[in-house]
């Protein structure tokens, strides 16, 4: 590949016409001078990222031969004493005080569902930003929300059973939620807005609303609007009404549906859920951000057989009890999530021809590609108070979380911004993070917007912390375990104590089955319950079935009342290793979990290697499909290599269910246009990347799979 030198640094073509071409001009920023800057930061910052994943490495080496010297769960006070000793555990500061400012009320104030979408599609990307609002009719219709068998089956034409049982659902969603001062929203014949706001008409009678508060406005004509808007923990709700639809026609008020305020924010992603490895994946990222920030992003859909452009949407308005128009924000509230510290790219090289930090130029580039929300060069505005909103994962304690920082602070000098533009969200998904979060929070006391528990990626990396202490439980038995309950109380109890209420986000992690929506409308309100400000969900639809929750919980109270309460646990207890009992697991027991384990690594890590799908839906061993991106992969792999290490089972064993599940993984991938199957041979890089990943996964750097991935991705797409 023919290089650009440019600044000292040797650019990909690539990324230099993009920088060039796309992402400089109207900024004001001379080229020569970008460039320069950006070599200036890697020269000043790079080294220091290597002394930091030295340290790692250090640190990790130690645990092991303590581990190897005391075998079997630690004893409490001699394992914390060994931790402070090497610097691993560290003292907590006295007292934490968040002063972030010039946060948006969907980061400070706001409590809802976050989407977490690939960057490099741009279809997802388009949907994810329009899921602001979300249609609670098609939600209910369309999932197994409301049950998919007997009278109340889908069907190929609308079940009108069916759809009455969603219109029920819909008007006790507003009796709950919106109460009238008497009667029921189910008895409505007509929705207006008049000099006392909202007039409900049941029986011949209007209707107040009991908390006349909750009416924000109407649009259309007031005696017969086309959407009255309402409100309830900051939420807002549309029902829309048009007696010529389909299903207004069959509602005695009109009403064909309730649009609900849903994503309020989204994470667009370039780490965990996308297979991003040369600089043409990079660009694919950054060029699809930067038109996220100008407004112009843009799919062509074709769906029932028509071709259409899906854009942006823009922001809705109504007209308030006042006469005023009031606006709301059409789209959801954006995060980019950058790589951690460890992986390099080629995209680039220093003077000296090594690959610079990937992470430092997801900062640098993302940042580039912001410049025109934060000056207001926009078509579709992000931020309203000029924030760039960052999640910064896989950081190990404070002194990592500082780099980022300091990282961030160099690319607000480069780029002419305001300092502390850039806020950061901190992921809480490391060890060596939990045991020293709230010296994390200090370190960006002044920009973190942002802690969240990733219970797939802490689980991983407690594996391989632990790794030489035992065989640690089965997979499905880590969610009982001691540390799980302190890790998820902790996280919330120290956020709110450092004084993230009213300035951050404390989040909850993701729901891995997205066609069984029924089970999460069931259990996924315990994050608000817990005092999330915000969760995890994998696509829109499930944005406004979590929406939901969000009415049925005040999150501020529950916060509130933690706040009050303090600390449910101790640190201590997230020292609690996770060992399990072999003698207590059959033959049968050790086979299954393999089966299970290497299924799923399998069923992922072909889509990655082969096709560069980084985050999808893969069908389990049972065939329900489940979410799948390198954190489920990075705790499956781990497992099995923990396993291995302790003689739970053997190679000979491994590798006999590793071609038997590529077999099973085959069958089920076996109508996807272009799938290359792995058997019988078993040598391709899929297959390869898999066995690398368990037999190589006890010296894998944290047990991360980036490393092996990359690798084998780079040499299937060198092959085509």
């Amino acid at each position: 590949m023919e290089r650009v030198t440019v600044g000292g640094l040797q650019v990909a073509p690539e990324l230099h016409r993009f920088v060039v071409d796309e992402a400089l001009p109207g900024t004001g920023l001379d080229p020569a001078r970008f460039w320069a800057g950006l070599a200036s930061i890697l020269a000043d910052l790079a080294p220091r990222q290597r002394e930091l994943l030295a340290r790692r490495d250090e640190l990790q080496h130690r645990l092991d031969d303590w581990h190897r010297e005391h075998p079997g769960r630690p004893d409490p006070q001699a394992y914390a004493a060994f931790l402070r000793e090497i610097g691993y555990l560290l003292d907590e500061p006295e007292h934490v005080e968040v002063t972030t400012d010039g946060v948006d009320d969907e980061v400070a104030r706001i409590a809802g569902p976050q989407l977490v979408v690939p960057l490099l599609n741009a279809r997802f990307a388009t949907n994810a930003v329009n899921a602001r609002w979300g249609s609670l009719y098609d939600a209910l219709y369309g999932s197994d929300v409301v049950p998919q068998d007997g009278d109340l089956a889908p069907g190929e034409e609308y079940n009108t059973t069916r759809g009455d049982e969603v219109i029920r659902r819909g008007r006790a969603f507003l009796d709950e939620h919106f109460p009238l001062e008497e009667g029921s929203h189910a008895a409505a014949e007509r929705y207006a807005a008049d000099d006392d706001g909202l007039a409900v008409t049941a029986k011949g009678e209007v209707r107040r609303l009991a908390d006349p508060g909750q009416y924000v406005g109407h649009r259309g004509a007031p005696d017969a609007p086309e959407a009255v808007v309402l409100v309830h923990h900051d939420l807002h709700v549309e029902v829309q009404v048009d007696p010529e639809d389909p299903v207004g026609a069959s509602d005695r008020a009109g009403v064909k549906d309730l649009l609900l305020e849903s994503a309020v924010s989204t994470i667009m992603d370039l780490e965990d859920s996308v297979a991003a490895v040369d600089a043409a994946d990079k660009v694919l990222g950054y060029r699809n951000w930067l038109h996220l920030m100008d407004g112009t992003l843009a799919e062509e859909v074709t769906k029932g057989g028509e071709t259409f452009t899906r854009a942006m949407a823009p922001d809705r308005t109504c007209t308030g009890p006042d006469g005023s128009e009031v606006v709301l924000r059409g789209r959801s509230l954006l995060f980019v999530r950058q790589v951690g510290h460890l992986m390099t790219s080629d995209a680039v090289l220093d003077a000296e021809g090594r690959e610079v930090p990937e992470g430092i130029l997801d900062a640098v580039m993302t940042a580039l590609g912001s410049l025109r929300d934060l000056r207001g060069a926009t078509e579709r505005q992000n931020s309203r108070t000029g924030a760039m909103y960052v999640v910064k994962p896989k950081m190990h304690g404070p002194d990592e979380v500082a780099l980022a920082v300091e990282v961030f602070e160099r690319v607000e000098r480069l780029l002419g911004l305001e300092p502390r533009t850039v806020k950061v969200g901190i992921m809480d998904e490391e060890r060596r993070t939990s045991l020293n979060l709230k010296a994390c929070i200090e370190r960006a006391r002044d920009r973190v917007v942002f802690i969240n528990t990733g219970f797939l990626d802490r689980t991983g990396d407690e594996i391989h912390t632990s790794m030489h202490a035992g065989p640690v439980v089965r997979k499905n038995a880590m969610r009982g375990t001691t540390w799980i309950e302190a890790y998820e109380d902790l996280n919330v109890d120290i956020g709110l104590e450092c004084g993230l209420l009213g300035r951050a986000q404390i989040g909850k992690g993701m729901w891995p089955a997205p066609d069984s929506l029924g089970a999460m409308a069931e259990t996924k309100v315990g994050h608000p319950r817990a005092g999330a400000s915000c969760a995890w969900v994998p696509s829109p639809t499930a944005a406004t079935v979590h929406a939901l929750h969000y009415h049925e919980v005040d999150v501020r109270a529950v916060q509130e009342e933690l706040a009050a309460a303090g600390r449910r646990g101790r640190r201590e207890d997230l020292l609690v290793v996770p060992l399990g009992d072999p003698d207590g697991w059959s033959a049968e027991d050790r086979q299954e979990e393999l089966d299970n384990n290497l299924q799923s690594l399998l069923g992922y890590v072909v889509r990655w290697v082969d096709a560069g799908v980084g985050c999808s839906k893969v069908p389990d061993i049972t065939g329900e499909p489940l979410m799948e991106d390198r954190a489920t992969c990075r705790i499956s792999a781990q497992h099995v290599a923990n396993w291995l290490t302790h003689g739970v089972v053997d190679a000979e064993q491994v590798e006999e269910t590793l071609r038997r599940m590529a077999a099973v993984v085959d069958e089920q991938n076996a109508g996807a246009e272009g799938y290359e199957p792995m058997g019988p041979t078993f040598d391709g890089p899929a297959f390869r990347a898999a066995y690398d990943l368990v037999f190589e996964g006890v010296d894998q750097p944290s047990g991360y799979t980036e490393p092996i991935l990359h690798r084998r991705r780079q040499e299937r797409k060198e092959s085509r």
